[in-house]
């Protein structure tokens, strides 16, 4: 018996995040490959204690179903969070999703038929194309760093805009003000909606923080948010990623679109985490944990840049992120195809990732990511000798 043929974007997938995030399960590997905090940053101690007093005094709010759009707590403070003189903020523009991923499955749910149009900042971020592949869209790709870049030509028919303005996911680049300004102007001009996906924003190392394209799109509006930019924000990065705790701040008619798209998702996120996650704010542990983690990161960055300058300056050309997770890093010979590369790294006991998984056309096959926070500084050196190795190994290859 024959049975029903799976669906047909199925076949469209790719095997990378599942390769570098089983990579964990080698101990001889050295993964360079995923978005991945360190374990060591995270508050265990505090957070077991905001656990066990949330179920005990909480015991409905974490043990119950709770409202779609998350705790009311919750969502004031994000409002209050995020709330600037130029950016009024209620809890009508706030959700509570289940991480960032869930945010980026909600968007493609709640504004994208098949086969829809999609300006994506390029280099894009690998899980945004895998939550939006199931819809078939068409993208149009955004080279930000370009001189000739203009957002309303690149907006003008999109469903959305998609940019990771902090540290992109995955070149690390910083997007400037003027950019962020161009860009925001271009969404209210052409009503195209402008999402800011946000996950690395505290990550900075260098240089005060840009102000967020949401806080821009709110200057000179009075009364509660109803601007184009859809933000996206998680405490992956700033906590623990286990929690799953995400959030998406837009104008509230956004905002109950999505919410109606969440209802038939997973109904509500766990009241649990999302008290955790409270009492993470309200305690001011975020803050507080904030400048070691900044610490330890800049250091780790510092040393990858360190090992990559004395072992592959002769195959690769790379800029030093001043902030977020990753350097992105493009082969001198365009014969070096990094699609290859990351097997022959395999084999080499590293991991990183190949530049075809973020190109919306899987074409791009001459850069590669490496993460720097999961590693010490002196695997991160190993991790680089040993691609370098791979490289050598490649390249013999194509000869």
């Amino acid at each position: 018996m024959q049975r029903p043929a799976f669906a047909r974007w199925l076949a469209q997938t790719n095997d990378v995040t599942q390769i570098f995030l089983s990579a964990g399960q080698r101990p001889d590997l050295i993964n360079m490959a995923g978005g991945l905090p360190d374990p060591a940053v995270w508050p265990v101690a505090e957070l077991s204690a905001f656990a066990a007093s949330a179920v005990s005094d909480h015991p409905t709010e974490t043990l119950g179903y709770g409202p779609i759009e998350g705790l009311p707590a919750l969502r004031d403070a994000l409002a209050a969070r995020f709330s600037t003189p130029e950016l009024t903020l209620t809890r009508a523009n706030i959700l509570i999703t289940t991480g960032g991923m869930q945010a980026l499955d909600l968007i493609g749910k709640v504004l994208l038929e098949e086969g829809s149009l999609i300006a994506a900042q390029t280099p894009a971020y690998l899980g945004a194309l895998d939550a939006w592949r199931p819809h078939a869209p068409r993208y149009r790709t955004m080279r930000l760093e370009d001189p000739d870049f203009a957002p309303a030509t690149a907006f003008a028919g999109a469903q959305f805009a998609y940019t990771v303005p902090n540290f992109s996911n995955p070149t690390g680049r910083l997007v400037g003000l003027d950019s962020r300004r161009a860009m925001v102007a271009a969404a209210e001009t052409t009503g195209t909606w402008l999402v800011e996906d946000d996950p690395y924003g505290a990550l900075y190392y260098d240089g005060a923080p840009l102000p967020r394209m949401l806080t821009l799109s709110g200057v000179g509006q009075t009364g509660t948010y109803a601007g184009p930019v859809v933000y996206l924000g998680t405490l992956s990065k700033e906590l623990a990623p286990g929690f799953r705790i995400g959030w998406i701040i837009a104008a509230p008619e956004m905002i109950a679109a999505l919410t109606a798209a969440k209802q038939g998702a997973d109904m509500c996120t766990s009241g649990l985490c999302q008290q955790i996650a409270l009492k993470a704010f309200e305690s001011g542990l975020t803050d507080r944990i904030l400048p070691d983690i900044l610490s330890l990161y800049r250091s780790r960055r510092d040393a990858l840049g360190d090992a990559m300058a004395s072992h592959l300056a002769a195959h690769l050309d790379w800029q030093v992120p001043v902030g977020g997770m990753f350097f992105w890093a493009t082969a001198k010979d365009p014969a070096l195809d990094t699609d290859r590369l990351l097997r022959q790294a395999l084999k080499h006991g590293v991991c990183i990732t190949p530049s075809s998984v973020f190109d919306p056309h899987g074409e791009d096959r001459r850069s590669i990511r490496i993460n720097f926070t999961l590693n010490a500084p002196e695997r991160l050196a190993e991790g680089i000798r040993r691609l370098a190795n791979a490289i050598e190994a490649t390249l013999a290859q194509t000869d």
